[in-house]
């Protein structure tokens, strides 16, 4: 295994700890690390890819050693400070019960905790899913947007007091159907991205702006909705496009390899830098069509160039110089939070070099 950087801000703790054996294909894949502890008392601040660290040699296979099937990824459980996780030796298993207690007939003891669907609906002390800001702003607010979506949507047609960019507490009025909303967040059509494969454009990223919400909808004779900015991010002005505000989105995020492989290439880095390091966000040019989903993690490579080789032969039909493919090097690992048709954020958990555009995002080996 590698010497990644750990990152600072990982997901949290969060989990169910089920027992179940390792098959021998899956103990080479899913090793232990042999400094790992006997036990740890999880405390508040801890993350789900410091605990399993602490015991596995690759933090994001925990879910095949400890018994987790698709559906309870999906539908994860929570655990809480003051809790005790048990490595034992004899049987190669993480519990929350003390190894030898003989919680079942077979020695094998089974702790599952009360799911919780969403981190408003958990206990006071219990450990959130993802640390606070970690990937908030990205949750809801990088947009992606297929052809002309945007162009379709509400606009900002006018504001008050003829004031040229808007911010909190100012009044706007938009044109367009609101199919019943009252909430939605503001978006200016931005960057297109292209697949660095085919060279086509497969999406657009939109920039958020802020939120805003109804105040009067539109009555016969008007042709336009009375809408006050809620939030803002950046300067709200006419033209601008209203989307929807999406439902909050789940917490519990379980780290898990694709359900399919899938090999996929970085499009852009958020923000527009050249580089990105750990706790940075990407996109790729894969989604859910292609079998990702939230919690994927894939390996990061730098993308193996092909360069002229400086002893070989003449190329083909005797011009040139031959060429050497170099092999993709592997430098990272990436969470996929947020997925769409075609293109899928992830969070940048290790890296030993920079990240840029082009690199490569595969399933984990």
């Amino acid at each position: 295994m590698k010497n990644f950087i750990t990152v600072g801000t990982r997901l949290a703790v969060a989990g169910l700890f089920a027992v179940a054996a390792a098959g021998a294909a899956q103990a080479a894949e899913c090793a232990f690390r042999p400094n790992a502890p006997d036990q740890h008392t999880v405390v508040r601040g801890d993350t789900l890819w410091d605990i399993s660290g602490k015991f596995l040699e690759h933090p994001w296979c925990w879910p095949q050693v400890w018994g987790m099937n698709r559906a309870d990824i999906a539908n994860p459980h929570w655990i809480y400070p003051g809790q005790i996780v048990y490595f034992d030796r004899r049987t190669g298993r993480l519990s929350l019960n003390r190894p030898g207690s003989g919680e079942d007939s077979e020695g094998l003891p089974t702790t599952r905790l009360s799911p919780q669907l969403r981190t408003e609906g958990m206990g006071a002390d219990a450990i959130a899913a993802i640390p606070a800001g970690a990937i908030e702003a990205f949750l809801t607010s990088p947009l992606i947007v297929d052809g002309d979506a945007l162009d379709k949507a509400p606009r900002i047609a006018a504001q008050e007091d003829g004031h040229v960019f808007l911010g909190k507490g100012d009044r706007v009025y938009v044109r367009g159907d609101l199919q019943g909303g009252t909430s939605f967040q503001v978006f200016r059509p931005g960057t297109p991205l292209r697949d660095p494969d085919s060279g086509k454009v497969i999406a657009y990223e939109a920039v958020y702006l802020g939120s805003v919400a109804l105040q009067k909808a539109a009555r016969p004779g008007v042709d336009v909705h009375t809408f006050t900015v809620s939030s803002s991010a950046q300067e709200i002005g006419v033209g601008d496009r209203l989307v929807a505000a999406p439902p909050t989105p789940l917490r519990n995020y379980v780290p898990h390899p694709p359900a399919r492989p899938v090999k996929a290439r970085v499009l852009g880095i958020y923000s527009g830098v050249t580089f990105a390091g750990q706790n940075q966000v990407i996109s790729v040019n894969r989604g859910a069509l292609d079998g990702l989903d939230v919690g994927a993690v894939l390996s990061l490579y730098h993308f193996g160039e092909t360069i002229a080789d400086p002893g070989g032969s003449k190329g083909v039909m005797g011009f040139g110089k031959a060429m050497l493919r170099l092999p993709d090097e592997q430098i990272g690992t990436l969470f996929i939070f947020r997925v769409f048709k075609n293109v899928s954020y992830g969070l940048i958990m290790q890296t030993t070099q920079p990240v840029q555009t082009g690199d490569v995002a595969a399933s984990p080996e």
